[in-house]
């Protein structure tokens, strides 16, 4: 199995390792049908209302970057890689795409999130404690997102817009294989599964989350539509293989 890269395991939604879950990794939605961009689907029955975004490693004090920024090479938006963003977001975040705020947290945020810089999210967060904290389109919690901004470059003066989480999304999608990948060094059943070890929303080919019963984990759609969901955005390209 292909290891992930770095960055990946600041995102990846470890119960498995420890009993460390607190109130602030808790990701509750309270949508039973998602529907973004062309995508709707119903959730699994059995999907919980209380998912995790844990990691021990983002629990602890956040890997500071000396290197240069991150650079991408995804394709334009609105190509493949936009498409894909567009199958996490069903998954994490409904209807409230980029302005979604954890359904959990009881003291939301002064203003939507795409109007925050990305420092009043930080002093949102600091002056909110004991509450889950997930937010924006891929739900990114705390140390995932102090560590995505890191490695990204930008400055906490930027605000939280659409392309902004983008680009923090677009980084994940690279840790899980997205240009091996479309290079055909791995499949498309590879792809999803390094997937759905970042967002726990998403099914592995066993139909459940990779962190299924840790603390309440469900995916909340099927392989099969995870799999015709990729297939149908791959269909045309070079690659998109099982």
């Amino acid at each position: 199995m292909k290891k992930l890269a770095a960055s990946t395991a600041f995102c990846l939604i470890a119960a498995t390792l420890s009993g460390a879950a607190n109130a602030n990794d808790f990701a509750r939605f309270d949508s039973r049908k998602i529907a973004v961009t062309g995508l709707n689907f119903a959730l699994s029955p059995s999907a919980s209302d209380a998912r995790i975004h844990l990691n021990r490693a983002m629990i602890q004090t956040p890997v500071k970057h000396a290197q240069a920024p991150r650079k991408l090479t995804l394709p334009p938006r609105g190509g493949p890689s936009a498409a894909v963003r567009h199958v996490i977001a069903s998954a994490e975040a409904g209807a409230k795409g980029y302005d979604a705020v954890q359904h959990g947290a009881r003291i939301k945020p002064p203003k939507r999130p795409t109007s925050m810089t990305i420092d009043e999210i930080y002093r949102w967060i600091k002056a909110t404690p004991g509450q889950p904290h997930a937010i924006g389109r891929y739900q990114f919690i705390p140390n995932t997102l102090k560590t995505l901004v890191a490695e990204a470059g930008l400055s906490q003066s930027d605000r939280f817009t659409p392309q902004v989480q983008d680009l923090l999304a677009d980084l994940l999608l690279e840790d899980a294989g997205f240009t091996p990948f479309m290079k055909g060094k791995i499949s498309r059943h590879r792809f999803m599964e390094n997937l759905a070890r970042i967002w726990a929303g998403l099914p592995t080919s066993t139909g459940r989350s990779y962190y299924h019963g840790h603390a309440g984990n469900r995916a909340v759609i099927t392989w099969n539509e995870f799999d015709s969901h990729m297939k149908s955005i791959f269909e045309n390209t070079a690659r998109g293989t099982s």
